[in-house]
């Protein structure tokens, strides 16, 4: 996988669909944060909104292992959602509390490249390639990159290259972090962190401790991609952490060293 040295200060930060409601001190941290030098790279989710729009389309949502089943109408729904409305509206967020941003999708510029997960899963890839340099470009205009996690399909199957995939946003803020040797990578969650049986925050995991959570069932559900995503990271010596994003200033308080929430690595 490509990979590109990133300017100093740059942190991945993945923002959450269940979140995206209640994210406005997030855009505030953004923005001031981008104005004082840090190089923030957003990747959002939108699961909430992506059920609310197929509850209207009479499409049932199914989850396997945290991941959304994605049928062929489905995926509509997914792109539309996702790349449209969720990502414009980020866009304009952030331009609205004084940013500069710029919005496109893992498909824009061949960002990323992905192959069919698990054919039961439907149109969900798996990330096959990163290139980094559209989202380089981004930064160098002094823009925050706001990426939709849809890849296209590069299949070998001629008819299939070219369609586009729905990839896991937590999946692709690994992959971003790590082809572009981020320092930091940030997921904004609406939960405390990671939780241990008796449901108490973790506040700092290793490799080997998230390992056997995800064996044991500690971890399950939309957690694991995250805890995924972290150890992925972490191969090239990124900083992760779990957050709770629907707390006021909590990104600021993640990237200031304050301990909240679940450190990994």
């Amino acid at each position: 996988m490509t990979k590109e040295p990133f300017p100093h200060g740059t942190t991945v930060v993945k923002i959450g669909g269940s979140t995206l409601g209640e994210h406005d001190t997030t855009i505030t941290d953004l923005v001031e944060l981008q104005k004082e030098g840090l190089n923030p790279v957003v990747v959002h989710g939108g699961g909430k909104v992506i059920t609310d729009w197929m509850a209207k389309q009479g499409v049932r949502p199914v989850f396997e292992d945290g991941l959304r089943v994605t049928d062929s109408e489905s995926l509509k729904i997914v792109v539309a959602v996702l790349a449209g409305l969720v990502n414009k509206e980020l866009v304009g967020s952030l331009e609205g509390a004084g940013g500069r941003a710029i919005g496109v999708s893992g498909a824009d510029g061949g960002i990323l490249k992905a192959t069919i997960k698990n054919p039961d899963l439907g149109y969900v890839g798996s990330v096959s390639s990163v290139d980094p340099r559209p989202i380089l470009a981004i930064l160098a205009e002094g823009c925050i990159p706001v990426i939709a996690p849809v890849a296209i399909n590069w299949s070998e199957d001629p008819e299939q290259r070219g369609t586009l995939l729905n990839v896991n946003a937590d999946t692709v803020a690994g992959e971003i972090a790590m082809a572009l040797n981020a320092e930091r990578l940030v997921f904004l969650t609406d939960v405390e962190g990671v939780l241990d049986r008796s449901k108490r925050v973790i506040p700092r995991l290793t490799r080997r401790q998230a390992a056997q959570l995800m064996g044991s069932n500690v971890i399950a559900g939309g957690m694991i991609p995250k805890i995924e995503a972290c150890l992925h990271a972490l191969q090239d010596g990124s900083v992760s952490q779990i957050i709770d994003g629907r707390n006021t200033g909590a990104l600021r308080q993640s990237l200031n060293g304050i301990p909240i929430g679940t450190r990994i690595g």
